[in-house]
Formats: C-alpha cells, structure tokens, sequence
C-alpha cells in the first residue's frame, strides 16, 4: 500500500487514481486533510477556474459537456468539480452530472468529479474549493465548477472562480427581475441556452436592458451569448468569450486582485471557524450554556445578549490564564 506522500507525489505528476483519492481522503473530512491540502497548496494557482450557475434546468451539465471537448481539442487539461444535489436518505451525490458527461474520446485530458452538496447553501459543496485546488495542483490547467442549481443562493461560486457563467434559459421569464439583485450580478458572462426555444430573444433583451441601466458602473460588461448545447449552438463563441474575460483579467493584474479577495474572504471563513470551534470547546466544558438557559427560559434575559455574556466571559477568562502563564513563564 502506497503511503500518503507516494499518493501525494503521484498526483503531483496528474495521476487520475491518486488524485482521485486525496478529494476523496480530504471529502470526507480524514485526519490526513490538513497535510495534504498543505503538501497540495504550493503547487496550485496556476489554473483558469472557471464557475457555471443557473437555475435547475438551464443545461448547465450539458453546457459543460460541450466546454471540456472544446477545451480538451485546444489542447488544455481540463478539471471539472460538479456539485449535484445531495440524496435525502444517503446524504450522497445522486450523480446527475456524471449521467449527462457523454465524453467518450480516452485521448481527451479531464478529470471529472461529482461532490455532494450536502445541507450547504450557496450551490456548493464544503469542500469544493479544496478539491478544486487538488485538480489545479495536479497540472490541470483549466477547472470547470458546475454549482447545484439552487437559484439565487448560489453567490459562493463567485468566491472560488475566476470567470461567473451565468445561465439561463427561456423559462426563466420574470426571472431576471427576481434574480438580478443577487445572482445577476456576480455574473462576467451571461448564456441564454436552449436558444432554440420560443422567448429567447425576449430573455436576452431583458438582460441587456438590465445591463444598459447598470453600464456606467461597469468595468467590463457582461456579454451575452444565445446557444443551445444540446444542439451544440453557439458553443464556440462562448468559448471564444471565457478566452476573452481571461485576457481582460491578466490585464493591470485585475486576476490578482480578484484572487487576493477570494482569499481575504476565504482566511476570515476559516478564522471565524477555529474560533468558534475553539469557544465551543471550552465554554461546552463548562455549566455557562446550562445557566444562560435557565435564564433565558425564565425570561431574565434574551438569547442574543445571553450569548453576548457567555462570550464576554470567556474573553476574560482566557485573557486571565494567559496572564497567569505567561507569569508562571516569566517567573520560570
């Protein structure tokens, strides 16, 4: 049996198999997570993350379909992290996405991925962004995230990608006007798929009328592109377009800032964790919990200002034994 580091190594050099198995290992949460995610991290960042979202139906799976054979054609190695909806009962993928991939020339160079995305909300797994970094350490040098399909909630791809694909398809109708506060404008580019179809134009002027009232904010406008995927419509200009959001973001190191923002937002995420995994470690060791709830039951005071004392004192209890160590240490 290979050890960690042979697993590690092998995946360094874009071997399916051991890639496969440290998403998995750090999937599902195994004590090794933390050195491979370290081991991974330094080799990652060199890839183009790319994030498509959209309500359920729009054809996102088939969209990606298309995207990684053209990807694939250019030559590029391609990492696709399909978050699908999670199973009820088993609390697994149901696999969706993998059902609808119809790749079948073995000469293309992807690596495929279905994650659970569990009880998260933001169209994503917990651990997407990780597997992400995996694939990018593993020399895949584009990285497709397809999110769940939850509809306005699914914000968090815009946190993890380069490029926001926005999709949407004739039936969104009034749609627009739902969305356009919140998933509307994380979008860099906007698909209206199943072109085809009766209302199309009719959902892509809105778009622009919506684009043309927001315009003089813009640094870059989103464009807009009419396809069909299952028709294979409009394929290559969208791929023409990711290429041209690319090239507009490596221009004045616009990527850069974007990426150092991911990661602001992604350091006070883990920050706000640890701490409160670390509050909860002491304070449930103690009776604070118990008598802040007695309190509150009896109506002596509210939830919010309860949890207000209970962090206070903790505050000043760690405060205390910090000095009373760092005593103990001066003394020593």
């Amino acid at each position: 049996m290979k050890s960690i580091d042979e697993i590690i190594a092998a995946a360094l050099q874009g071997e399916k198999p051991a890639t496969s198995r440290l998403i998995s290992l750090v999937e599902r949460g195994d004590s090794l997570a933390p050195y491979i995610l370290g081991k991974m991290y330094p080799h990652a960042g060199k890839a183009y993350y790319i994030g498509i979202t959209g309500p359920p139906g729009s054809g996102k799976s088939s969209m990606v379909d298309k995207l990684v054979r053209r990807f694939c054609q250019k030559g590029h190695s391609v990492g696709i992290v399909a978050v699908d909806p999670s199973s009820p009962f088993s609390g697994g993928a149901l696999l969706g996405d993998r059902v609808r991939m119809n790749i079948k020339k073995k000469e293309y160079d992807y690596f495929f991925r279905s994650m659970s995305a569990g009880r998260i909300m933001g169209g994503l797994s917990q651990t997407t962004r990780e597997a992400a970094r995996i694939l990018d350490a593993s020399g895949r040098d584009i990285i497709i995230i397809e999110t769940v399909g939850v509809g306005q909630s699914e914000l968090d791809i815009a946190k993890v990608t380069d490029t926001v694909v926005v999709m949407l398809t004739p039936e969104s109708g009034d749609g627009v006007q739902i969305m356009k506060a919140g998933l509307m404008e994380v979008a860099d580019v906007f698909v209206v798929n199943k072109c085809d179809r009766p209302g199309a134009d009719n959902i892509a002027h809105s778009l622009k009328g919506m684009l043309d009232r927001i315009d003089s904010r813009l640094d870059w406008r989103p464009p807009i592109f009419m396809t069909s995927a299952a028709m294979n419509q409009g394929i290559d200009e969208l791929y023409e377009g990711l290429l041209d959001h690319c090239r507009y973001l490596k221009r004045d190191n616009k990527m850069e800032l974007r990426r150092r923002r991911q990661i602001k937002e992604e350091l006070k995420h883990h920050i706000e964790a640890e701490c409160t995994r670390l509050i909860w470690s002491q304070i449930e060791n103690g009776r604070d919990i118990d008598k802040a709830l007695d309190h509150v039951w009896e109506y002596r005071i509210d939830p919010q200002n309860a949890a207000r004392e209970i962090v206070s004192d903790w505050l000043r209890r760690s405060a205390g034994e910090s000095w009373i160590g760092g005593g103990i240490m001066a003394v020593g």
